[in-house]
């Protein structure tokens, strides 16, 4: 079991790049973004699971908005292209979902850490979302999301923050 990192972002620190399979197969990087895009990159857990549903579909809902303020939304989880897909199909989800399955943006990140459930120890995603900027910097951090609410905070952030 590889050990967790902890990592603490600070304004204005790079956003560590990467390159993941979307759910259509395409590669996709932070640094496609860059000079045209802000980010809303979220890391949830698993795919058609209660919680991650509502979030995905919360994001979603809003994806207009934030689109309105020139801000891409993608998500992350270690499940494989083809859950994600359907995923995507079931609740009918307008933004990318990209497989971590070696967790690499989830270890970059530091999300990548060590749960409990049931007194199961176990290596896990942290709920957890990052506002990058146009130039690649990461504005705000949220660890540890309680997904009630979550998504509208977020979109406050950018409209405060980034228009």
């Amino acid at each position: 079991m590889k050990e967790e990192k902890n990592l603490n972002f600070t304004t204005g620190d790079a956003a560590p790049d990467f390159t993941l399979l979307t759910h259509t197969g395409e590669k996709r990087s932070i640094s496609d973004f860059k000079g045209k895009k802000n980010i809303v990159l979220y890391f949830y857990p698993k795919d058609m699971t209660p919680g991650c549903t509502t979030q995905a579909c919360d994001f979603r809902d809003q994806e207009q908005s934030f689109g309105d303020t020139d801000t891409v939304i993608i998500g992350i989880s270690p499940d494989p292209i083809e859950k994600h897909q359907k995923f995507i199909d079931k609740h009918g989800l307008p933004y990318e979902l990209l497989a971590d399955t070696d967790h690499e943006a989830a270890e970059a990140y530091g999300v990548w850490k060590l749960k409990k459930t049931f007194g199961k120890e176990y290596m896990g995603i942290e709920r957890s979302t990052f506002v990058i900027n146009k130039e690649g910097e990461i504005m705000k951090e949220w660890r540890g999301v309680r997904v009630k609410g979550h998504v509208e905070e977020t979109l406050d952030f950018v409209k405060e923050n980034l228009t």
